[in-house]
């Protein structure tokens, strides 16, 4: 069963130029529809979330920044800082941008970024390769993002590897490969036949209990959110699953990325999770989620009694099915 997964925006480059953490300066006028006045704020992209560094003031409908700032780097200009802003890929010189805060910026334009215009294109293809794409850009950071935002969770380590292979020498500079190197070290360490490795988690009433003090039955490792609405969508098949299998001796341990406490129990709570459930309510960055390779949510581990790591994200009916096969069909089979 596919099923749409939230993952994380993030970063551009031109498809000449390579990565620098060199500052340099850039200014960035623009426009905001229907808003004469208050605030615009620039962020900067940081490990899947995005850190306020200045604001502007609108004036009669227009604002204007100038920043040294690392580049070529992504940022994003927002007008309320508690929501996605507009992904910016901003290079050295002018950029001007039409500000339209309607249907998340959609309908906003940047002009004047070599980068924003290839991501832009990129965006509008459909099924595209990713290998094939790295080889016509090899030396544009587009790829090394792309790769890294749209493909590292559909990927096995070794398909990653060998995309890396094909990035211009000088993108291994940039953090998105090093994310990705330590990606596929981690996925391997974690990958179907290992032995599923242990961490500690804050339950809702704040006590801490392990991985490890769950297995002895066949135990889903669950990655969500209560802001994910794929998982949320998800939800209800686990629900389905845990009420069908859990006397034949299946459970659930639940690592929540939320960063709200409220929001993570009102989730539980809304859609009748009466499983284990832990959280660090550090978002994406989750230690367990970064234990176990996970760039997109919903994401999940099946386990078996002896802690050994058996499949990994089984959803809908796919997940029913390998339940069906584990807990009846072989019990039935049993002398």
């Amino acid at each position: 069963m596919n099923i749409l997964k939230v993952s994380i925006l993030g970063l551009l480059l031109s498809s000449t130029a390579i990565y620098a953490q060199d500052k340099h300066k850039v200014t960035i006028t623009g426009t905001v529809k229907d808003r004469p006045s208050g605030k615009v704020y620039l962020q900067k992209f940081d490990n899947k979330m995005f850190q306020t560094l200045d604001s502007a003031e609108i004036k009669a409908g227009t604002f204007k920044f100038n920043k040294s700032l690392k580049l070529p780097e992504l940022y994003g200009l927002t007008l309320n800082k508690e929501e996605s802003p507009l992904y910016v890929f901003l290079e050295e010189g002018q950029i001007n941008v039409n500000l339209d805060p309607e249907k998340y910026y959609r309908n906003s334009e940047v002009r004047g970024s070599v980068s924003n215009d290839l991501f832009t294109s990129y965006k509008k293809e459909k099924e595209v390769k990713i290998d094939e794409f790295i080889k016509k850009n090899p030396a544009s950071l587009v790829s090394a993002y792309v790769l890294y935002r749209d493909f590292s969770y559909r990927l096995s380590p070794d398909e990653i590897s060998q995309n890396l292979q094909l990035l211009d020498p000088k993108l291994h500079q940039t953090p998105y490969v090093a994310v990705l190197k330590d990606l596929v070290n981690v996925l391997n360490s974690v990958s179907i036949g290992k032995k599923a490795l242990d961490f500690e988690g804050n339950t809702p009433d704040g006590k801490t209990i392990k991985l490890s003090d769950h297995f002895g039955k066949y135990l889903l490792l669950d990655f969500w959110a209560s802001w994910c609405g794929p998982c949320r969508r998800e939800n209800p098949n686990l629900v389905k699953a845990y009420q069908k299998y859990h006397d034949k001796g299946f459970d659930i341990f639940a690592v929540s990325l939320d960063k709200s406490k409220e929001a993570w129990l009102k989730g539980i709570k809304d859609d009748q999770l009466t499983w284990t459930h832990v959280s660090d309510l550090a978002f994406w960055n989750s230690a367990a989620a970064k234990l176990y390779g996970v760039r997109a949510i919903p994401a999940n581990v099946l386990i078996d009694p002896n802690g050994v790591i058996i499949a990994r994200n089984l959803t809908g009916d796919d997940l029913d099915k390998k339940l069906e096969e584990l807990l009846v069909d072989a019990l039935a089979k049993t002398p």
